[in-house]
């Protein structure tokens, strides 16, 4: 499923990163690696504030869609 329907504070892996190369490449270097653990900590207008690798990322809903848990 999209990181987009996870629950908020629900640990996740990642299974799977679509999109184009440049857009894969964009979530890798933020830290969006399959089989990296990933939590979703709120999603609102439109963005989704993620915790990922001890880090907290706000991303845009597409780009959240892209990423599967």
């Amino acid at each position: 499923m999209p990181l987009t329907m996870a629950k908020a504070g629900e640990d996740n892996l990642i299974k799977k990163i679509g999109g184009k190369p440049e857009v894969r490449q964009f979530l890798e270097n933020l830290g969006f690696v399959t089989g990296t653990p990933v939590a979703v900590i709120s999603a609102n207008a439109g963005n989704v504030i993620v915790k990922v690798k001890e880090s907290r990322v706000a991303i845009s809903r597409e780009m959240a869609m892209k990423i599967m848990v």
